[in-house]
């Protein structure tokens, strides 16, 4: 079936319980509006009304935020839009991102009834000390407990990892790499740590307490990394963050961003 399509769904900051030291989920996904039932309809209309369904696989992705820790009704209510056009056969796909502590059978339950497809988990370190530094709020068990239940049910599951986080090390990253392959997802996305305004992280790095990786030393770690999910077969479906570009100008302080970063490996 055609190309894949993307209806991009974002909620910044919903259901997130912890400031983790890198996360400005506002400036990231460059929205600052609360998402409602509404705003989501509009913008699935907007998308589907540029978008042959019958050609192309179409997907409704919630990104931000901590999609299973929100507001119950409102996480219902969100599902409901995207439910409503996967059963009208104009989407194929519900994706959404969460986080490892916030996985339950009632939640995996309560999401293969809206139709939902794929769960990402942002696991971003297994490293016990580096999760701590960075305000996670989750363990690295928590991460393999989570990963246990949602292989339960007949879900697609990704599992994001970052490199260059505050306390971690090349060692530390490949570690990570490792554990994540063990796990043995479907998918994985690797983030080298960017430092955004309005974040922890960033007075750390105005202070001089945490600099980040440079270009080299990013792609260097990050290729590492992808020989160990390539060698165990686990599909890499983005290396880098995507910021616009009015975004990099306005609120990214430092880190290895480059606009075209999985080339650069």
């Amino acid at each position: 079936m055609g190309k894949y399509k993307i209806i991009p769904i974002f909620v910044p900051h919903k259901g997130c319980p912890h400031q983790c030291s890198f996360c400005n989920q506002k400036h990231i996904t460059g929205q600052v509006e609360d998402v409602t039932p509404e705003l989501a309809e509009e913008t699935v209309l907007k998308y589907l009304s540029t978008i042959d369904s019958t050609k192309n696989f179409v997907e409704i992705a919630f990104y931000g935020g901590s999609f299973t820790a929100i507001d119950f009704d409102l996480q219902c209510s969100l599902l409901e839009v995207a439910k409503k056009y996967k059963d009208k056969g104009l989407v194929h796909g519900i994706r959404l991102s969460t986080r490892p502590d916030a996985i339950t059978d009632t939640i995996l339950e309560n999401l293969l009834n809206y139709g939902v497809t794929d769960i990402e988990l942002g696991v971003q370190s297994m490293c016990e000390d580096v999760l701590i530094k960075n305000n996670r709020g989750h363990s690295a068990n928590q991460v393999a407990d989570a990963v246990s239940l949602i292989r339960k049910y007949p879900f697609n599951l990704g599992l994001q990892m970052m490199v260059g986080l505050i306390g971690d090390s090349k060692e530390k990253s490949i570690y990570t790499a490792h554990e994540i392959a063990k796990l043995k997802p479907d998918f994985v996305r690797i983030y080298p740590t960017l430092v955004f305004n309005n974040t922890p992280m960033a007075e750390l790095y105005k202070s001089g307490e945490f600099v980040p990786l440079t270009v080299e030393q990013a792609v260097d770690i990050c290729r590492d990394v992808k020989d160990i999910f390539d060698k165990n077969n686990i599909k890499i479906i983005r290396i880098g963050l995507l910021v616009t570009e009015d975004e990099a100008k306005e609120n990214l302080l430092g880190g290895p961003y480059h606009p075209s970063f999985r080339n650069l490996l």
